[in-house]
């Protein structure tokens, strides 16, 4: 018994371990051939060549699962939703398993390298049917016996693209069907087979037509029977899709004819060819019979400078557009084949193109040696360059010296700005305005106080004392700047003082001004008969009651504008400084020694004051001798008894320092 369950472990095991053979060849096999699949379609695989293996990342990768005789498939989602789909083998004994990625925007091939891009997957060791279904449990089910072999439905999003993998671990050519349903998402593309685009060669020997979607391969036959052309003055005698050579699907063909077209107008049409039909979508949808564009050519002429893409502001670079490529090898690399003419000079560093492999480009950069700031009318003229020569397009023909452009540069603009205060006792008023030079036709303020503006002018009020940041951009459609400035108002005076927290019996009061804005004079009253009008007045004695009293200290300050502000703070006079504590507190909340504290510690700094009961335990620590305790911990009352407390601090006037220890009785 011991030795057959031994074997099924070792036998199980070998089932796990990926099965290294020859590299993929199949058209299919490799994620940048994939399948593209319509969601109405099932897709047959009759056989399954033996090939792989290469391990793909995600959430199973410590099982070392790998595209396994593989094939790939390929579609883009058309509505959001839940995709099920089924994988049916042909032989219920093989063992199937799949892994779904998301490649909006990536290579095929980073499947292999990019973990981030997965979805959903199913690698359970178990053979027969497996997919995605309203019946999955998880996501991700992993390798492995006696796992499911559905996965919960994977939510797709409208507008990405898709791989899904269908690796075969069982090693044999056994196929299987591929078909979708039962989920709520659209992976069929319900565009209409058509047309978009019919260009010709420099010779008009070919056509060249842009489909507007995606095509099968297979269904253009490869006579050219599936087009023909009107007036027909030449045959098309064979035809081929661009990329066909390498995949499926192809999003252009080319029509070749068996001799050159002359100048005139011409309609070429869609019809059933010799294979029996047009030219089919991936649901296999016709393109419908009929369906036709028209072609005019044109003597072969030099293709003219055409245009220019859209300037920006203070440009450093030309981009000239082209109708018909330009050779790229015949553009002089130093850009001596262009000079622009126009109110400033300007110099012109160097000249490329957006090249293609067969050398060509539409559009040629044109680099400035600097920016272009001044306004005016500018033109870009064509000259024989350094290399001897103009521009040549792609057919052969010289673009003749002297083609020019016409365009317009707008003067850069300046948002600085200028404002004037008026000055008031409470209330400011600043005049801003902008010179609007340069053509500027847009200002968007920000003043710094809540408001906004569009004006080139604007008047804002301001509290007389403060600072503010305004801002200003302004554009005169082409170019925009911004600018900002800081202004401080001091013309309002607000009154301020320091003052002691209170006063000791024979202490003197120092009072500091610390009053705003740009005061010329003071007024001082003490509240104990004397006054003074000096910034810093001389220190101040006050009379010692039995009692703390208060005494109202009050300063008004002036500037030279006669603004005045005033203000009145009240001076605790306290009749006793010496520092106590109570022997006994009774905290029953009838007003009377109701806390202990250390009494009178108006002159102690850096101070401590901790409780003990009986246990040794700290009942309560504070370093601000006004903050009391009221004989509980945590909201619990503590019992009657003794309790000890330790109090340490520094006296403020001569930095002696304290450390004193006594006993108080908790009264209940």
């Amino acid at each position: 018994m011991r030795i057959a369950l031994l074997l099924t472990f070792i036998s199980s095991l070998l089932l796990q371990l990926p099965c290294y053979s020859q590299g993929c060849t199949t058209l299919g096999q490799n994620p940048n051939t994939a399948f593209p699949v319509c969601g109405t379609n099932q897709f047959m695989q009759n056989t399954v060549p033996l090939c792989g293996t290469k391990f793909v990342p995600g959430p199973c990768t410590n099982d070392g699962v790998a595209d396994r005789n593989p094939f790939w498939y390929k579609f883009t989602c058309f509505q959001s939703g839940t995709l099920g789909f089924l994988i049916t083998p042909l032989d219920l004994g093989d063992d199937y398993d799949w892994q779904l990625w998301d490649v909006t925007g990536k290579n095929p091939n980073d499947v292999y390298t990019n973990a981030s891009l997965f979805v959903a997957c199913n690698w359970s060791a178990e053979y027969g049917l497996t997919g995605a279904s309203a019946a999955g449990s998880q996501l991700a089910i992993c390798a492995g016996f006696g796992k499911d072999k559905f996965s919960v439905m994977p939510t797709l999003l409208a507008g990405h693209n898709y791989l899904l993998l269908i690796s075969h671990f069982t090693d044999s050519q056994s196929g299987y069907s591929l078909s979708f349903g039962g989920g709520t998402a659209s992976i069929t593309d319900t565009t209409t087979p058509g047309l978009r685009t019919i260009t010709s060669t420099c010779d008009a020997t070919k056509i060249k037509l842009q489909l507007n979607k995606r095509m099968q391969c297979k269904t253009l036959a490869a006579n050219g029977s599936d087009f023909s052309i009107s007036p027909a003055v030449a045959n098309i005698v064979g035809a081929f899709g661009d990329g066909c050579s390498s995949g499926f699907d192809m999003d252009s063909l080319t029509l070749t004819l068996d001799k050159p077209l002359p100048p005139g107008n011409y309609t070429v049409t869609a019809k059933n060819g010799s294979d029996g039909n047009t030219i089919l979508d991936y649901c296999d949808n016709p393109m419908a019979v009929g369906t036709s564009l028209g072609l005019v050519i044109t003597p072969l002429l030099p293709t003219p400078m055409d245009s220019l893409s859209r300037l920006t502001c203070a440009p450093t670079e030309l981009q000239l557009v082209f109708k018909k490529g330009i050779r790229c090898n015949s553009i002089a690399a130093n850009g001596s084949d262009f000079n622009i003419a126009g109110p400033s000079p300007v110099t012109i560093s160097g000249a490329t193109g957006n090249c293609t492999p067969d050398g060509l480009t539409s559009v040629i950069h044109v680099t400035l040696s600097a920016p272009m700031v001044n306004g005016g009318n500018y033109t870009i003229n064509l000259q024989n360059g350094t290399d001897g020569n103009t521009l040549i397009d792609e057919c052969g023909q010289v673009t003749p010296a002297g083609s020019s452009i016409a365009f317009v540069i707008r003067d850069t603009v300046s948002a600085s700005f200028n404002y004037t205060i008026t000055p008031g006792c409470v209330t400011d008023v600043l005049d801003f305005t902008h010179d609007g030079a340069h053509g500027v036709t847009q200002w968007q303020w920000d003043f710094g106080n809540g408001a906004t503006g569009q004006q080139q002018q604007s008047q804002q009020s301001y509290p007389a004392l403060g600072s503010y940041t305004v801002s200003l951009s302004v554009s005169n459609g082409f170019c925009t700047d911004t600018a900002s400035a800081k202004i401080s108002l001091n013309d309002a005076v607000k009154a301020g003082f320091q003052k002691p927290n209170a006063l000791c019996p024979n202490d003197s009061a120092m009072f500091i001004d610390r009053s705003q804005g740009n005061v010329t004079a003071w007024s001082w009253n003490f509240g104990n008969g004397e006054i003074s009008t000096a910034q810093t007045p001389p220190f101040q004695l006050y009379p010692t009651d039995l009692t703390d009293r208060n005494f109202p200290v009050s300063l008004v300050v002036f500037n030279a504008a006669g603004c005045s502000d005033t203000i009145t703070q009240q001076l605790k006079v306290v009749s006793n400084c010496r520092i106590d504590i109570p022997s006994a507190f009774t905290p029953n909340g009838d007003g009377l020694n109701d806390y202990l504290y250390p009494l009178n510690a108006y002159k102690a700094v850096n101070l401590v004051f901790r409780v003990y009961n009986r246990y040794g335990q700290m009942v309560f620590e504070t370093r601000d001798w006004q903050v009391k305790w009221d004989g509980t911990v945590n909201g619990r009352k503590q019992s009657t008894g003794n309790y000890t407390w330790v109090l340490s601090y520094t006296n403020e006037d001569t930095g002696k320092k304290f450390n004193m220890k006594g006993n108080t009785v908790l009264i209940r």
